[in-house]
């Protein structure tokens, strides 16, 4: 997965990856995958239940911008 999606990333781009489990990356193409300035980023104590909290905050901010509660420029920090 990670070399298909390095491939698809624009140049200067980053990568995170952000899995609790993670197959081995494999020897990859240089030219392809990794030339350009892209950027693999590694995310750690990410677990589940960091994900619903992330996407309760993002859903929360959704419907106040949907809802026209955020005047101006929203911001979802994440601490």
């Amino acid at each position: 997965m990670v070399p298909a999606a390095l491939e698809k990333l624009e140049k200067g781009g980053t990568l995170a990856l952000a899995g609790i489990h993670m197959t081995p990356i494999p020897q990859m193409d240089y030219e392809r995958c990794v030339f350009y300035e892209r950027d693999i980023r590694s995310v750690t104590c990410n677990t589940r239940d960091d994900g619903r909290r992330l996407l309760a905050d993002a859903n929360r901010a959704l419907q106040e911008l949907k809802s026209d509660q955020i005047q101006g420029t929203g911001v979802l920090v994440m601490e």
